[in-house]
């Protein structure tokens, strides 16, 4: 039900308005009355209604005042002014201030009942326009960690022959011109549970103290932080800001998860290469960090190693920590990729027979349709559309084989709206025409 504001000074005016929309569109509206311009500012604020009938000329407080008045106050709510006198400066300030409509006395009653369902149309449009968008917002809250954890998988991994850095980190909004890498790494190999606890807990944080961020999943034992730099930030500021949040996430380890980590922090680089180098620098400070300390600085290390030589001073078992992760992540991401793909083959082998598409299979998936067409081919040594072709027709040889179906039946079952085109593709296929197969098959 929507609620009417109608504001008239004459009681009989608003009565036998409510009385005309009531006979015409029952049980569509609950009524507010208001016989001022004071009065109509205080019901709309109270009970907030859809759409307000204002009359130009009450007492004190007029119409359009009233509306000047509300319309900031409810920018949502439908204006519809109304008077009896034909004054086009009325007209024009009403819809400079934002009126839907102008009404002049005596109105007729089909004037006001059209003009009521079409602002009712509007509200019906924009709710459901709202609730679009919010259903879209949901679906890319979901996403958004996936899309972040890739991003962050091809900055940890050297990929350069094959990146989409730029792509994922444009949708992100995470330009890739200057920042650092956290690295935090917990002690001892978490189970399943304790890793999406870690991950879960990390990522909140992370991202009410800098949204200008991502996060990888937990890969093996250690996830990376990648924090861009704010072009107005000073490095000393962002150095510290680094030391802060690190130090943070040394806490929260311990706090909430219950597992000893160690944070290592990067230096301030730019570019792709730059965030890759970040995190090497960071797996390697994390490597050193020392008990009681809450965290290592890469920078810091540099300068306590030796004046002479800036590089980092790295030994035997950091090196292999290093290798050792890398190895992992790559074969992280090799096991998501055939855990994906598996999903999406059995997705395809469960609807091969419907209008099945590699955009709806790629969604299904959460992989964009352009990279998941590439890898599928990869991994099954063919593309999408040979594959889904080759079940239709093992199917269809299948059905012709068992003879209790027509061809157009046959046609229709393996997931051919049109035989003919059904015909084509299997004497393409086979070699020869269904009718001929199934000559060969008596």
């Amino acid at each position: 039900m929507y609620r009417l504001l109608i504001a008239d000074d004459e009681p009989l005016e608003r009565e036998g308005l409510e009385l005309t929309v009531e006979r015409s569109m029952p049980g569509i509206f609950r009524f507010i009355h208001a016989g001022n311009g004071r009065k109509a500012i205080e019901c709309a604020e109270e009970h907030r209604p859809h759409i307000v009938i204002l009359d130009i000329n009450m007492p004190g407080i007029g119409g359009l005042e009233a509306l000047r008045e509300l319309k900031e106050r409810l920018p949502d709510t439908r204006f519809v002014l109304v008077t009896a006198y034909d004054y086009f400066a009325y007209a024009q300030e009403a819809l400079s201030l934002g009126a839907k409509e102008y009404i002049l006395k005596p109105a007729k009653r089909e004037q006001i009942i059209g003009t009521l369902k079409r602002l009712i149309s509007e509200i019906e449009r924009e709710k459901q326009l709202r609730a679009e968008e919010l259903e879209l917002r949901h679906k890319m809250s979901q996403l958004l960690p996936l899309v972040e954890n890739e991003l962050a998988l091809i900055l940890m991994v050297d990929q350069t022959a094959d990146s989409t850095a730029s792509q994922l980190s444009e949708w992100l909004d995470f330009p890739l011109d200057q920042g650092s890498a956290i690295v935090v790494a917990f002690e001892g190999h978490p189970s399943l549970q304790e890793k999406k606890k870690i991950y879960d807990h990390f990522r909140s944080f992370v991202k009410i103290h800098s949204s200008a961020s991502i996060v990888s999943s937990l890969i093996d034992h250690h996830l990376v932080i990648f924090v861009r730099k704010p072009l107005s930030m000073g490095e000393n500021d962002w150095r510290e800001r680094n030391k802060e949040i690190a130090r943070q996430l040394f806490e929260l380890a311990s706090q909430q998860t219950g597992i000893q980590a160690a944070v290592g922090i990067g230096s301030l680089r730019r570019g792709e290469e730059g965030f890759r180098e970040s995190y090497f620098e960071a797996v390697f400070a994390s490597t050193l960090q020392e008990n009681g300390e809450a965290y290592s600085h890469f920078e810091e290390l540099k300068r306590i190693g030796s004046p002479h030589d800036p590089g980092p001073i790295s030994t035997a078992p950091q090196q292999s920590y290093v290798i050792s992760a890398l190895h992992r992540i790559r074969e992280q991401r090799e096991e998501q990729t055939l855990t994906v793909l598996g999903r999406a083959k059995k997705y395809i082998e469960e609807r091969y027979t419907d209008d099945i598409s590699l955009e709806e299979v790629a969604d299904y998936v959460h992989l964009n349709p352009h990279y998941f067409s590439k890898i599928f081919k990869q991994e099954y040594g063919e593309t999408f559309i040979d594959f889904v072709t080759r079940l239709r027709i093992d199917k269809a040889i299948s059905l012709i084989g068992e003879g209790r179906l027509s061809l157009k039946e046959v046609s229709f079952e393996a997931g051919y709206k049109d035989p003919n085109y059904f015909s084509r593709v299997f004497k393409k296929i086979t070699g020869v025409s269904p009718t001929e197969f199934r000559g060969k098959q008596q």
